[in-house]
């Protein structure tokens, strides 16, 4: 792949708010219209599954989480939008991925061990309510970011811990079975903002204190009008410091603005006129994409063709990759099972045989799998040294030989019955 592929998945459990907007929305919209980048979104349905189980619910925020990624400019033409429930390749790689991870790494997922934690407080049972899906959410996580290689996964501070066991699963996997595997990255925004609610927390739909990102005008007002300041009088100078009020405005204000509402906050600004302007300088920004997001939220055939049209594009690439990943693990087409163990077997007894001889040197040599001599070697002073060329050849095949020329005492067996003896090596390798 000559492009860097960015992947990032929404969790359809709720109405879309300002914090999504500044945290996520609005720079991963900014992250896809850069070029040499292959973008993924998907709606993470599945995920929704493990906490919600209210139907309607996630099907309204599926459509609410689309349209506002789409109002937000996010282009299908660039990028692979989809859902993942139509992408079914995603749960069976879930079961792969399951077989290769240990039971140890899910225990320590923090979502696991904060649900344990709870109960042990509480002083019930460790596991009392604790889904197979919460255990398991981890290994979907890997699916997701895995199925399509992604190189890069943009999240927070608190996310980093998915990334690495992504990474674990994508390393355990290829060790038993071969390259198949990117191991990903995490991409952390330093710059994303994380915005406060109305009572000065972090904006969360679990502290029920968000904006909706697309509430109407007049309610965005009275949301705004809500938010908890402190009881200094007009006239009286207000510290930006702490103030959610000031760090909302930063969010969506230029530098010079931001300097502008810092200076009218050391000059007593009202609370309410400093509302206002926070009201306007949002709406600025919001109010050309919400026509877009109600037209919308009023055609969600349009929403489904979209969603529908970015999951062809992803199977393109999951069912191919999915029938090479079954191939890899033995989940074969059985008219091609006949001659394989033979060749199997005879490949897999093709071993370097090392040893010391009377003269105090280490000597290595290739057999085959009836034990005739391919390849022998001068002496070594010592078994690193001829493990190092056994390595090598293992590593390079025929090519290492020009190197090791001096080394190398005699060539029996022609360079074909050479190389495929490597190649059986290798293969036992991965």
């Amino acid at each position: 792949m000559s492009s860097v592929r960015f992947l990032t998945g929404i969790t359809t459990s709720g109405t879309p708010h300002l914090g999504n907007y500044v945290g996520s929305i609005r720079p991963a919209v900014a992250a896809s219209l850069r070029p040499g980048v292959e973008s993924y979104y998907f709606l993470a349905d599945y995920h929704a599954l493990i906490k919600i189980n209210e139907p309607e619910r996630i099907q309204r925020s599926t459509l609410e989480i689309a349209a506002s990624w789409l109002a937000a400019g996010l282009d299908p033409a660039r990028v692979v939008f989809y859902r993942q429930s139509d992408v079914p390749e995603i749960p069976e790689l879930t079961w792969f991925l399951t077989c290769v991870t240990g039971k140890g790494i899910l225990n320590r997922a923090h979502a696991y061990k904060a649900s344990v934690d709870k109960n042990l407080a509480a002083e019930l049972d460790p596991d009392a309510d604790v889904t197979a899906g919460l255990f398991m959410y981890p290994v979907l996580m890997g699916a997701d970011i895995l199925m399509f290689n992604a190189h890069h996964v943009p999240v927070g501070r608190d996310q980093i811990q998915h990334i690495e066991m992504a990474r674990d699963m994508a390393h355990s996997f290829n060790h038993r079975y071969g390259e198949h595997f990117v191991a990903p990255l995490a991409a952390i925004e330093e710059s994303v903002a994380t915005l406060p609610g109305l009572d000065g927390r972090k904006m969360s739909k679990s502290y029920d204190n968000t904006i909706p990102l697309f509430a109407p005008r007049a309610e965005l007002k009275k949301l705004i009008a809500g938010i908890k300041t402190d009881s200094r009088a007009p006239g009286e100078a207000k510290s930006t410091e702490g103030s959610a009020l000031f760090q909302i405005y930063q969010a969506f204000a230029s530098a010079e603005e931001t300097t502008a509402f810092a200076q009218a906050f050391a000059d007593g600004i009202a609370w309410g006129a400093a509302k206002e302007q926070l009201f306007e300088r949002i709406d600025r920004e919001i109010a050309p994409m919400r026509a877009r997001y109600e037209h919308l939220m009023a055609h969600p055939q349009e929403v489904e063709a979209l969603l529908h049209a970015g999951a062809v594009k992803a199977r393109a690439v999951a069912t191919p990759f999915m029938a090479r990943l079954r191939q890899a693990v033995g989940l074969r087409s059985l008219g091609s099972a006949a001659a394989a163990p033979a060749k199997a077997a005879k490949m897999a007894a093709a071993s370097f045989k090392q040893y010391r001889e009377k003269d105090g040197q280490f000597y290595f040599k290739l057999v085959d799998a009836k034990g005739a001599l391919l390849l022998q070697s001068l002496g070594f002073e010592s078994p690193k040294q001829a493990g190092v060329a056994i390595a090598l050849i293992k590593q390079e095949g025929l090519g290492a030989l020009a190197a090791l020329r001096t080394q190398l005492a005699d060539e029996q067996a022609s360079p074909g019955a050479l190389q495929a003896a490597l190649d059986s090596l290798h293969g036992d390798q991965g």
